[in-house]
Order: C-alpha cells, then sequence, then structure tokens
C-alpha cells in the first residue's frame, strides 16, 4: 500500500498492460459474484468486461488522483522537523563561536579572582539598555515599514538620506553623551531620538525575509555574546590599545560604503571589491569594537567606583547598539545574497 501512494498511477498503468484474461479475473473480483446461469454470462461476456473494466480504471484513477492532489498537506509536515533542525545547528554555532573564541583569544584570564560586583552590575546595566535599545529600534522600524516609510526612503535621493541620517544620529548621540546622568528626562529623550533615527534609517531591512532576518539576529548575537563574554573575562586593559587600529579599519570601511555612490557602475571588479571590504572587513572590525567596548566598560566602571567620572550607563550602551547594528546589517547582506545566489 505504501509503494502505491508513493506512485498513485502505477495501478492504473499496470492494468492498462494487463492481457484480456486478467482483466476478466479483475472484472470478476470487483463486480458481483459470477452468475450460475451459463447463457447470461455467455451473453454480457462481449460488453461487460469492457464497461466494468473501464469503470475499474476511472475509479482507480480517480481514486489514486485524489490521494496524490492531498499529498502537500502531508509534504508540508517535515517543515517543523527542518526548523527544529536549523535551531539545533544555530544553538550549536553559538556554542561552539563562545567556546573557540574564549579558547583562542581569552588564555589570560583575570588576576583579580572574578569580576567584582560593581564592575558586574555596571556591566549588566550597560547590556539592559542595549537590548532595550535594540528592542526600541526594531519596533520603531516594523511601525516605521508598515506605515509606508520604507517605500518613500527607498525613493528619495540616496545622499539626502545619508546626509539627513547621520545628521540625526550624530547629533542625537553626541547630545545624549553631552547630558549628565542627573538630568535624566532629557537623557533618555536624546537616546530615544537616537534609537527612532537608526529605526528609520534600517527599516527598508524589513523588504528582506523573516527568516533571513531572523538568522542575521541570531548570528550576530552569537557573535558579541561571544566576544563580549572574552572581554569580560579577560585580563584587565588587555584589549584597550585596538582603540587606534580599529578606528583606522572603521575608515576605511566606511570610505568603501561609500565607493557605489562615486564610483561608475562600469567599475564592476572595483566595486565588487569594495562590497566584500564593506562586509567581510566589516564584521572584523565591529566584532574588534565589541572586544574593546567591553573592555572599555569595565574600565569606566572602575573609574566610577573610584568617583573619577560618573555613572553613565545610557552611554557606554549607545556604543554596543552600534556594534550590533552593523554587525546584523553585514550578516543580513550576507544571507541575502547566498540566497539569490541559490535561486
Amino acid at each position: 500500500m505504501a509503494f502505491v501512494l508513493r506512485q498513485p498511477f502505477a495501478l492504473s498503468t499496470a492494468l492498462k498492460r494487463l492481457p484480456k484474461t486478467t482483466a476478466v479475473a479483475t472484472r470478476a473480483f470487483h463486480t458481483s459474484p459470477l452468475r450460475t446461469n451459463a447463457l447470461t454470462s455467455s451473453k454480457s461476456k462481449s460488453a461487460a468486461p469492457i464497461s466494468s473494466l473501464a469503470k475499474s480504471r476511472h475509479v482507480l484513477q480517480s481514486t489514486f488522483r485524489r490521494t496524490y492532489m492531498q499529498q502537500p498537506s502531508e509534504v508540508a509536515r517535515p517543515d517543523s522537523g527542518n526548523l527544529a533542525q536549523r535551531l539545533l545547528y544555530g544553538a550549536g554555532i553559538v556554542g561552539a563561536t563562545v567556546l573557540a573564541t574564549n579558547m583562542i583569544f581569552n588564555r589570560e584570564t583575570r588576576e583579580d579572582g572574578g569580576m567584582p560586583p560593581f564592575e558586574r552590575q555596571y556591566l549588566n546595566d550597560t547590556f539592559l539598555h542595549t537590548g532595550l535599545g535594540v528592542g526600541i529600534i526594531g519596533v520603531a522600524a516594523q511601525a516605521l515599514h508598515r506605515s509606508g516609510w520604507s517605500y518613500r526612503l527607498m525613493a528619495t535621493n540616496p545622499w539626502v538620506v545619508v546626509g539627513v541620517g547621520l545628521a540625526t544620529s550624530i547629533g542625537t548621540m553626541y547630545g545624549c553623551m553631552a547630558t549628565s546622568p542627573e538630568n535624566y528626562v532629557q537623557k533618555y529623550a536624546l537616546w530615544g531620538g537616537f534609537n527612532l533615527a537608526q529605526a528609520a534609517i534600517l527599516s527598508p531591512l524589513l523588504f528582506l525575509q523573516p527568516a533571513i532576518l531572523a538568522q542575521a539576529g541570531l548570528y550576530t548575537v552569537a557573535m558579541m555574546g561571544s566576544i563580549a563574554f572574552v572581554g569580560a573575562t579577560a585580563k584587565q586593559e588587555k584589549y584597550l590599545y585596538l582603540g587606534g587600529p580599529l578606528l583606522a579599519g572603521v575608515a576605511i570601511v566606511a570610505v568603501s560604503g561609500f565607493a557605489p555612490l562615486v564610483l561608475p557602475a562600469t567599475a564592476v571588479r572595483t566595486l565588487l571589491w569594495t562590497e566584500r571590504l564593506w562586509l567581510y572587513g566589516g564584521l572584523a572590525v565591529f566584532g574588534g569594537f565589541t572586544l574593546y567596548d567591553v573592555q572599555k566598560i569595565l574600565h569606566h566602571a572602575r573609574m566610577a567606583e573610584r568617583g573619577l567620572i560618573q555613572k553613565d550607563t545610557v552611554n557606554e550602551s549607545i556604543h554596543l547598539e552600534l556594534d550590533f547594528l552593523n554587525i546584523f546589517i553585514r550578516f543580513a547582506q550576507i544571507l541575502a545574497m547566498r540566497s539569490n545566489n541559490r535561486k
């Protein structure tokens, strides 16, 4: 029976190839029992087998045709298994990334016996504000996309989008950083304006498939989580020297990002290399910035504990938000390019 369901028309095809003697037997099996009257059977011997065989073929074909048309509902079942398998793969990638990053970069751990309570609380508050900021950006971007903002943004001159976006983002960011933590109303208002500005710029990403965005988010969390773990458990101020090289690297990545707006479309090879530099070089640079920012946060926590600076976890979270967004954008673009290549 399972073989018949896999090949629904195999039985009807086999019936067409059967000899007439078999057809008579098949007719006798599917119809009423044979009559004892030989005269009646001899009269119906010429017409009945043909009509009954045709009816049997029609019944079999229609029956298995219905089974064949109902198969898509059964084929849809393995999708749940594929989703669970992908989630397991993602969890394995996260765990392997954390383990490998810790083994490679974190050979020299802290010498003070662990993270002090004040530093741990400072780092947790920073991560909390980072998560809230990313959540605000996601919700606001979804609302703007549904309102049609993404279509209008895509139709606008790219130089206008870049200019206004940079002015709004930089203005709200430095305004928030310059505001004292004691003036929390103005500070959180500017922080919220910064997040809304990022949402307005990144809303066209929602044109991508939700599966690609979810996968990019998983990869971003895995990458940043593993690097942040290394930075938090590594030796104090071990990676603070990376500030200068990372600043030079982000300048090169930024210039490569502006290449499509300046270079002609005929420079295909140059545009290809600049795109790769913007994507993969950006992943390396902002991964390094995550490591640097986590160690800088812990350094500021020690200074705040001594009273040298004010405790300001909102300012610290802005740097981690920028790292998250830049890594997420690149992962989303890489996954979208791979999906298009498969098609």
